[in-house]
């Protein structure tokens, strides 16, 4: 695996080659740096954590200096554990950049959502409002009648209803970067990622399984479908 820590930088869009507009959103990536290392003798696994964003020492706890102090590292203010392929080859101190993807990569991204403060069953949760004439009162957007009854006596677990909307750890899946500049510590990523523009968000290789397409995927074995029957035809269609 593979992963960076970053901020969103906000939305934009692209051209490709046959002049199609590609939705992405830029992220500066990294750099980041080493700030410990798990290893397998000690801690039963292999990890390392990344610090990203210099940070003044007076935003620091005490324990948190200390912690950085002793792996020789600035203050940092965000630090995160990734189990990557390369750990055991990372000593403390080694940069990791944007570079570490490609352009072609597929990524899934976390970051925490917008949030909407505490929002009513509509804005929420898409529920409909009640009738605004003929009697109905000033509870048109109100949740209205739960359901109840003497059997069961009381609300489900679940049932919607009003509360705090948004600040949630919310991940993407299965993104494509589109662009890499380590220069600009750049990724840019096709479709939308969660959070607020200068969101911290983190990057890591998709868990999702990309399987290569063979040539005759398309062509039936079994002689009942028409691309058993006639192979050309099949052959055509998935070109």
């Amino acid at each position: 695996m593979k992963a960076i820590i970053g901020k969103k930088v906000g939305m934009s869009q692209i051209f490709d080659e046959s002049g199609r507009v590609i939705p992405v959103t830029v992220i500066e990536a990294g750099p980041c740096v080493v700030t410990q290392k798990k290893t397998a003798e000690k801690d039963g696994y292999e990890a390392v954590q990344l610090g990203y964003e210099d940070v003044p020492e007076r935003k620091l706890t005490k324990g948190e200096m200390g912690h950085l102090k002793k792996a020789g590292i600035g203050p940092k203010k965000y630090l995160r554990e990734f189990n990557l392929d390369n750990a055991a080859e990372l000593e403390l101190g080694s940069i990791v950049k944007a570079d570490t993807f490609k352009t072609g990569d597929f990524v899934d991204i976390t970051g925490t959502s917008k949030g909407h403060g505490y929002s009513g069953v509509i804005k929420r949760w898409g529920a409909h409002r009640g009738p605004e004439t003929h009697g109905g009162g000033p509870v048109a957007r109100h949740a209205g009648s739960m359901g109840s009854t003497t059997d069961p006596s009381r609300i489900f677990k679940g049932k919607i209803g009003a509360g705090q909307f948004g600040v949630e750890t919310v991940t993407i899946q299965n993104l494509e970067v589109v662009k890499v500049d380590p220069e600009l510590n750049m990724l840019v990523v096709r479709g939308a990622v969660p959070g607020p523009k200068n969101g911290l968000v983190t990057i890591k290789t998709t868990v999702k399984v990309h399987k290569v397409k063979q040539a005759g995927a398309g062509i039936s074995v079994n002689p009942q479908k028409a691309s058993g029957r006639n192979p050309q035809k099949a052959s055509a269609r998935t070109k």
